[in-house]
């Protein structure tokens, strides 16, 4: 009979070697296994193998609701509570309530008053990742959003839809003309 291996960390028990060694990564931070891709690492086979779905454009689990497909099971489940209406995901200090684990740990920032998320060029903090991803548009001089009316572009969303009000204002203006002239 094999002998149990146990964690000096977490206690947690492994029947083989081999998983307990992997196991460990996840304490020691170490990250073996890259993606041949995107050269992003992992602690695990396991975790590259799920993870290369992504670039192969394999989505073999479907949720039987909407038949959106999904690469990786754990998404697919998270998708589900969509559908069924479910928030199992609860803060603790105001009880509000979230389908995914993620969206709960973006909102206890706003409890904590964290910005973990800096620019490397600014040093401003953002409370997201996504927010931190849109400031740095500033720096790059990219500006991926563009006006369909008139090919502006612009570095930031909403600064793209105040944009697009002057485009309606002066249509509504045109308008107004063309309907004064036609009436007399």
């Amino acid at each position: 009979m094999e002998s149990v291996r146990t964690t000096v960390v977490c206690s947690k028990s492994f029947l083989r070697q081999s998983h307990l060694m992997q196991h460990q990564h996840i304490h020691s931070g170490e990250h073996p296994y890259n993606c041949d891709v995107c050269k992003k690492s992992f602690s695990g086979k396991s975790n590259l193998k799920r993870h290369e779905h992504v670039h192969n454009g394999e989505y073999p689990y479907h949720c039987d609701v909407c038949n959106k497909s999904f690469s990786q099971r754990a998404t697919l489940m998270q998708h589900q509570h969509i559908h069924n209406g479910e928030c199992p995901y609860h803060c603790d200090v105001c009880n509000k309530s979230f389908i995914l684990k993620y969206y709960l740990k973006n909102h206890l920032h706003i409890h904590s008053g964290e910005r973990p998320y800096d620019c490397d060029v600014c040093k401003k903090s953002f409370n997201r990742k996504t927010n931190l991803k849109r400031h740095q548009h500033v720096h790059s001089g990219e500006r991926p959003f563009h006006c369909y009316v008139c090919g502006k572009s612009f570095s930031q969303k909403g600064s793209l839809k105040k944009h697009l009000g002057t485009h309606s204002r002066e249509c509504h203006l045109h308008c107004d003309v063309r309907r004064k002239k036609s009436s007399s």
